[in-house]
Formats: structure tokens, C-alpha cells, sequence
């Protein structure tokens, strides 16, 4: 089986620092996000001049630096699917970064959970095929196991509600039959997305720090799919309020706060 064929081997025939360089300047924490609207209202509240870029053969990807609470913290708008978002984070880690923070809108398992509320993986499904090129072959990946108490704990400090569970991390987005729904509610899953397990996969096979959650959007545990926040336009003070929980979290996580 193809997706069983892992290569241990740490260098490849094409690898991060063939393509980019280390910046002796970068920031130790870099927060980041899928949404165009919420990043571009997190530059607009946090400020952020814009120091490096990565690019692709279609898009070019400014990084830009903020200080937050005396914190020098490094934002950048993530790569939409689990091959992008990889490479993205192999890039990151090469020009120097040491932990990354993502978020985004994941679509609900549960209709319990409500509408933009925060969800935290604690593991994910691995229905993609970019981690198995990471870690071995497995039905599921570990996520979050170094920072989810700091996290919960700083949840809970704000009066945050949030939901811990399992994701399920899929490359199709117009394949999410009601079948395998079904499945993958029945394996545990509170949520799907389209990165976690290929983002977890990647750190663990660098050896770096990552830290995921959602916000919850689309809900498909009812009859017909409801979009509810998924829109960019839609909810803004919640997507909001996820972008200022990032923001809180790298601060508490930095070693290099002064």
C-alpha cells in the first residue's frame, strides 16, 4: 500500500532549506489563520509591518511582526488543505519559527455545539494523504498533547466554553457523505476539518511546537447542511474573538516575553 510506505529519513530530494533561508529575527511564536477577513482585521487590530514572505507558483505570502503585550509575535494567513498548510509550516519552522499557533472554522459533528464556539482536538482522523508522509501509518494522530491544559486553563481564566474531541481531517471536501458522517461520528468525532492531522504530523516530525483549535461554522448533524458562520462575512465578532484567544495564547506560551 502506497500510504504505508513511510520514510523515516529527516532529508529529502527537495527539502525547506533549499527553498528558503533562516531570518535571524524571527519571532519564536507565529499565530496563524485560513480566513482572509479575520486575518485582515487582525492586522487592523494588532498592527503589523509586513518583514518576509513565502511564496508558492500562485500566491505570494507576506509575514508580517507585531508586538502584543510586550510580545514579538510573528502572523501570517495559512494555506487552505493539509498539502498546502504542511508545506507552509515546513517553511515556517525553517526560517526559524518555533511554535506555531493555527486556527480556523471547522464544520460540527454535533449540532449541540454551538455557533462559533471553540473547539480544541485533542485527535484527529487522518482522511488525507500529506501525514502519512510524515509519521507512519495510522488511522488517527495524537494532537495538542503538550499545550492543551495551558490552554484549557487560560479558557477557562476568560470564561471561554469550548468543547475538547476528536476531528476528523479530510482532503474531500464535497465527499463528506452522510455515511461516512455517520462513521466518523461513531469513531468519536466532534468535528471535521481539512489540515490538523497533516499540520500535527509535520511538527511531530520536526520536532517543533503546534498548537490547533477551531471555531465551529458549518454544522452537518441535521437533515440539509446549514452554512450558519462559515461565510467570511458572517460572525465577525466571534471569529474575532478566536483571533484574540491566538493572540493571548502566544503570549502565555513565549519564552521570550520583554
Amino acid at each position: 500500500m502506497l500510504l504505508e510506505q513511510f520514510d523515516e529519513s529527516k532529508t529529502a530530494v527537495i527539502n525547506p532549506s533549499d527553498v528558503v533561508k533562516t531570518i535571524e529575527d524571527m519571532p519564536e511564536v507565529v499565530v496563524s489563520c485560513f480566513e482572509r477577513s479575520t486575518f485582515g482585521r487582525m492586522l487592523e487590530r494588532y498592527g503589523g509591518k509586513e518583514f518576509a514572505h513565502l511564496s508558492t507558483a500562485n500566491m505570494y505570502i507576506p509575514i508580517y511582526s507585531t508586538v502584543y503585550k510586550r510580545t514579538r509575535i510573528a502572523l501570517i494567513m495559512m494555506y487552505v488543505g493539509a498539502p498546502g498548510c504542511a508545506g507552509v509550516c515546513e517553511e515556517l519552522y525553517s526560517i526559524g519559527a518555533k511554535k506555531i499557533i493555527l486556527f480556523g472554522t471547522c464544520g460540527v459533528l454535533d449540532k449541540r455545539i454551538r455557533d462559533c464556539s471553540i473547539i480544541v482536538p485533542n485527535v484527529a482522523m487522518r482522511d488525507e494523504g500529506t501525514s502519512y508522509h510524515y509519521v507512519p501509518a495510522s488511522d488517527e494522530i495524537n494532537v495538542n498533547e503538550n499545550y492543551i491544559d495551558q490552554f484549557t486553563e487560560m479558557l477557562d481564566e476568560f470564561n471561554v466554553s469550548y468543547t475538547i474531541g476528536k476531528t476528523w481531517t479530510t482532503d474531500a471536501i464535497y465527499r463528506e457523505t452522510r455515511t461516512k458522517v455517520q462513521l466518523r461520528k461513531s469513531c468519536g468525532c466532534v468535528c471535521v476539518d481539512m489540515e490538523c492531522s497533516a499540520a500535527a504530523a509535520v511538527a511531530a516530525f520536526r520536532g517543533r511546537d503546534l498548537f490547533q483549535f477551531f471555531y465551529a461554522a458549518d454544522n452537518l448533524d441535521s437533515e440539509k447542511w446549514d452554512s450558519r458562520s462559515l461565510s467570511n462575512e458572517i460572525n465577525p465578532a466571534g471569529k474575532d474573538k478566536a483571533a484574540s484567544i491566538a493572540m493571548e495564547f502566544a503570549v502565555k506560551i513565549c519564552d521570550c516575553v520583554g
